[in-house]
């Protein structure tokens, strides 16, 4: 059975043009998206910034509302579900969040952010054992518990993100939204907060959904990745076949931006035409066409690709899936399109 089912989901924004007029256009941030995620499993969403990953992250804990479909956690649907009910709910999903300087509170000390997730679930029953949980957990993440008593601005980032790790530890979820944690650190201290996940992982049983935008990081953390371009899933299957054997032209130049550590290794860096489109006014056909280096007109920029399964667990949303780009002599251009 699996933890976590996305089924369908819209996240659309209303643009207004004064303020006392009606949203006649919407930012449509995630549209249509479906997936799901096993217990103790961990899922990688890649992409370029701008094309809906935090948003769809935020989406599923409900700090964004979504506009349409279901969210369902242990097989309840949390989009439905308000006040004491989902405050409850809470418990089974935590959030991580990219910037470790912004997302904690400067006015309180570590102990109290910590522990105010076991207040507001009322976790303990004394304060001694109040105390004693927060120091097991700091402990948990690679801390001394003697940095309790201290304010967040006396740490580095990666002891801040450490703090942020066990504040979303302290109420034992099920699930972790990890949104791109480590994009604002050092590549060692990376590294440092990736191991820590694992270990918690293989520890305590939970599952992950890790954003990132570096496909390096995401395949040394994920079992399955799904790719996402303009508010909707191009690609998904597992880790190394993704970064192996790509099917989606908007992975693969995903693909050809990533640094080789073999400076023998020669890989052709695959430079996409333009910017990604307004998601306030998509193209037709595939999203992606005007920058595809294998756009076929009139076809791709008609007919929406179907969301199929290529090779065996292997899905992606591509009339050509599996071409790849250097194997085409005459690409159209942007202008073309």
């Amino acid at each position: 059975m699996n933890l976590l089912e996305v089924k369908n989901l819209k996240v659309h924004f209303p643009v207004k043009h004064g303020m006392f007029s009606r949203a006649r256009e919407f930012v449509k941030a995630v549209d249509d998206v479906s997936f799901a995620i096993e217990p103790g499993e961990t899922l990688g969403l890649v992409g370029e910034s701008g094309c809906g990953k935090t948003t769809l992250g935020r989406a599923i804990v409900r700090l964004v509302e979504p506009t349409a479909g279901s969210v369902l956690l242990d097989g309840e649907d949390i989009t439905r579900m308000n006040g004491s009910v989902l405050r409850a709910r809470r418990r089974k999903f935590q959030m991580i969040f990219q910037d470790p300087y912004g997302s904690l509170n400067p006015r309180m000390t570590v102990e109290q952010i910590v522990g105010e997730a076991l207040d507001i679930h009322k976790l303990t029953d004394t304060k001694s054992a109040r105390h004693q949980r927060i120091l097991e957990l700091l402990k948990d993440v690679g801390l001394d518990p003697i940095y309790a008593q201290r304010y967040p601005h006396e740490f580095s980032g990666g002891q801040r993100q450490r703090i942020g790790i066990a504040r979303a530890l302290a109420v034992e979820p099920q699930l972790i939204i990890c949104d791109e944690p480590v994009s604002a650190l050092d590549v060692s201290v990376q590294a440092q907060i990736i191991n820590l996940l694992r270990d918690l992982q293989q520890q305590r049983g939970i599952a992950y959904l890790f954003i990132a935008h570096d496909l390096a990081v995401v395949e040394h953390i994920s079992r399955r990745v799904m790719v996402m371009y303009l508010g909707k899933i191009v690609e998904t299957a597992d880790a190394k076949t993704i970064v192996r054997e790509p099917q989606h032209p908007y992975t693969q130049a995903l693909i050809s931006a990533v640094p080789e550590v073999d400076p023998e290794t020669k890989r052709r860096r695959i430079v996409l035409p333009g910017d990604v489109p307004s998601p306030i006014h998509p193209p037709t056909g595939c999203p992606f066409h005007p920058r595809c280096p294998i756009a076929q007109l009139p076809k791709c920029a008609e007919e929406f690709p179907e969301f199929r399964e290529v090779r065996k667990d292997h899905w992606a949303a591509c009339h050509f899936a599996g071409t790849k780009i250097e194997s085409v002599r005459n690409p159209v251009s942007r202008e073309t399109v």
